[in-house]
């Protein structure tokens, strides 16, 4: 799509962001790189229209929480109206710095409690956002995608229990094998390759 076209185009729905456990950092730096944006867009569009689909706002990030019960289950609150919205969600698996209190102790979270957080927050949502796009950097499970013996197939499920949950597109970077999407096919699917942004780091 042409940067022309793009700009004449109309959001599909209010955007939100939910940047699950400690990617709130990340999920800041991305609030205000879309503030910045599209604040200069609409002063250079001058499209009035666009003021009606909350294209210009002060805050994407949608108010949330995830308490624990002294057993180590949780829930998911969240803190305003997902009615209608595009809902991207950001979430990383296998960041083990955040933590949690069980039995009065300190638990590391797995790559299972923050796919469980992920479920969560879709659950709490009742099915009322227009779209849920889910961007989660390393695959859940991704390393297993494949059947060579009596063992389960965990990566393709979960894709396809999210999908059953209602969401429309997954981002991934980099799936130890994309042919995994086979599991959703009529579900967007992509998976990104940052090896030159890796590169360009490490130099």
């Amino acid at each position: 799509m042409s940067s022309r076209k793009f700009k004449d185009s109309m959001p599909l729905a209010p955007l939100k962001i939910v940047a699950l456990g400690n990617q709130t950092e990340l999920g800041e730096k991305i609030n205000k790189e879309i503030i910045a944006r599209r604040h200069k867009a609409l002063s250079e569009m001058q499209k009035p229209d666009f003021k009606m689909t909350g294209y210009d706002t002060e805050n994407y990030l949608v108010s949330y929480d995830c308490p624990r019960f002294g057993t180590g289950e949780a829930k998911c609150v969240i803190n305003e109206s997902m009615r209608g919205v595009d809902l991207f969600i950001i979430v990383d698996t296998v960041n083990y710095g955040q933590q949690y209190t069980m039995r009065n102790e300190t638990t590391n979270m797995s790559p299972d409690d923050f796919f469980m957080d992920l479920k969560r927050v879709i659950m709490a949502c009742s099915g009322h956002p227009r779209r849920i796009t889910v961007i989660m950097p390393y695959l859940y499970e991704g390393r297993q995608h494949r059947r060579s013996g009596r063992e389960s197939l965990d990566c393709a499920y979960a894709l396809e229990e999210l999908r059953d949950m209602g969401i429309d597109n997954f981002i991934t970077f980099d799936a130890h094998d994309p042919r995994v999407q086979n599991s959703i096919p009529l579900h967007g699917f992509e998976t990104v390759q940052p090896a030159y942004q890796f590169i360009k780091n490490i130099l």
